[in-house]
Parts: C-alpha cells; sequence; structure tokens
C-alpha cells in the first residue's frame, strides 16, 4: 500500500473528486481526514471507509474561515496524529457570462477557491515543517491552463492556484514539503449536475447534448471521473513522485497538453 500509516486531510471530502480521493487513499493505507462545509456528508464518506476496515475521521468547516481550518487541524493531528498529506480539494465553479458577473460572485469564487487554498496550505506547512517533510496537493483544473468563455472568475482562480503551487514548492522543496497541483477535464460529479444547465444554456445545447458534445472534444473520447483524478493523486502523494513537485498535472484525457 502505498500511502501506509500516512495521514491525509481532504477538503470537500463528501462528495465527487474528494469523496473518490478519500476512498482510494483509505484503500491505499492512509488514516483519511474527511473534510467538508457539510458535516453529514463528511460523516457518510468516513463512516463509509471504517466499515471497509480504513480508518477516518470527519469534520466540517469552510475552507476560507482560517480559526475554523486551524481549529480542524489541531483536531486532526490529535486524533489521527501528525498530518503527511493536505489536498486542498474544496471549490465552486460558477458558469457565468462575464458582464453578469457581480463582484460578489468573483469575491466568493476566489475566496473559496483561491483564498481557502491558500489558507490551506499554511495551516498544512505549518504542522509539516518540524518534521521536515509532507505533500500538499491544490486542485486547480484544465480551466487553470487554458481560458474559457463565462468562467471568468473560476479561471482566475484555477490559474492562481498554479501560480500559488509553483511558489510553494520552490520555497519548501528544501524542507522535503512537495507541492503539486491536479488539473482535471470535466467530470460529472454533483458540482457538475448543478453546472449543466447553465452549461446547456452556454453551448444552445438540451441537457441530453451536453455530455456527448463535451466527450467529442476529448481526444480519449470519454469524460473524466473522479477515480481517474484519485489515482494520480495517489500517485503524487505516494513516493513513487518523489522528485516531483511544482507540476500541475493534467488529468484531461488529451483535452489539454500543457
Amino acid at each position: 500500500m502505498r500511502l501506509n500509516k500516512k495521514v491525509a486531510v481532504i477538503t470537500g471530502g463528501g462528495s465527487g473528486i474528494g469523496a473518490a480521493i478519500c476512498r482510494m487513499f483509505a484503500a491505499e493505507g492512509a488514516a483519511v481526514a474527511v473534510t467538508d462545509i457539510r458535516l453529514p456528508a463528511a460523516q457518510e464518506i468516513a463512516a463509509e471507509i471504517v466499515r471497509a476496515g480504513g480508518r477516518a475521521g470527519s469534520w466540517a468547516f469552510d475552507v476560507s474561515d482560517r480559526p475554523a481550518v486551524e481549529q480542524a487541524a489541531d483536531q486532526i493531528e490529535k486524533q489521527l496524529g501528525p498530518m503527511d498529506i493536505w489536498v486542498n480539494n474544496a471549490g465552486i465553479s460558477p458558469i457565468v457570462p462575464f458582464l453578469e458577473c457581480s463582484e460578489e460572485l468573483w469575491d466568493q469564487t476566489l475566496r473559496i477557491n483561491l483564498t481557502g487554498a491558500f489558507i490551506g496550505c499554511q495551516a498544512a506547512i505549518r504542522r509539516m515543517l518540524p518534521r521536515r517533510q509532507g505533500v500538499v496537493l491544490n486542485m486547480s483544473s484544465q480551466s487553470g491552463k487554458v481560458g474559457n468563455s463565462q468562467y471568468a472568475a473560476y479561471c482566475a482562480s484555477k490559474f492562481g492556484i498554479i501560480g500559488l503551487t509553483q511558489s510553494l514548492a520552490v520555497e519548501f522543496a528544501g524542507d522535503r514539503i512537495r507541492v503539486n497541483a491536479l488539473c482535471p477535464g470535466v467530470v460529472m460529479t454533483p458540482l457538475w449536475d448543478k453546472m449543466l444547465g447553465d452549461y446547456a444554456r452556454k453551448r444552445n445545447l438540451k441537457l441530453e447534448e451536453v455530455g456527448p458534445y463535451l466527450e467529442r472534444k476529448i481526444p480519449l473520447g470519454r469524460l473524466c471521473t473522479p477515480e481517474d483524478v484519485a489515482r494520480t493523486a495517489v500517485f503524487l502523494a505516494s513516493d513513487d513522485a518523489a522528485y516531483l513537485t511544482g507540476q500541475a498535472i493534467n488529468v484531461s484525457g488529451g483535452a489539454v497538453m500543457h
């Protein structure tokens, strides 16, 4: 097991990509802190892991609330042990024409997606430094590599994630703390379910046409799954990726290649 005896914290772990990462990390031997803004969702995934014979706990906090994040981080280490891995996965993804994007929506998107990752990185790295080891994974997106219409706030936040990742990778490499980003393509999660209508209107499609439309744009011919992202996260968190830091890894079926 590639993550045996590791302690991993995953934000947004109650559904979608985050839940898949929690499950796969646990299957690889990690003790998993499932965190989400919704406590029942975190509790459900943690209970599933425990029923399968793994070790997990659940915590609820808003990733942009620094005191709540710090308090949970202390509780996690007290219950599960010193953290080895922190995954900044929580995020939102609004689709809105740029001229209709309010300053409030812009601020909310950057606060959750980018500031939330910033706060998570600080909480993790402060606790990893005394032992001079650790892995931080930040969830960017293919929209952090290539701009897309009606995604201005989301793209800005996800491009920012890559800059944050590269900066921290350089700063903490000497402390043996690796920092990498994942850049998934379209993943049909509960987050995408909420966006489907907006995306259909954006492309003048019927709801049932959205999936095939997106698949035609992907060289491998299918949408990304939460498990595709989780497998990449396991690799990056493990010693198999010991020489990788500062990277933004595409998990997009060839849709983005830089």
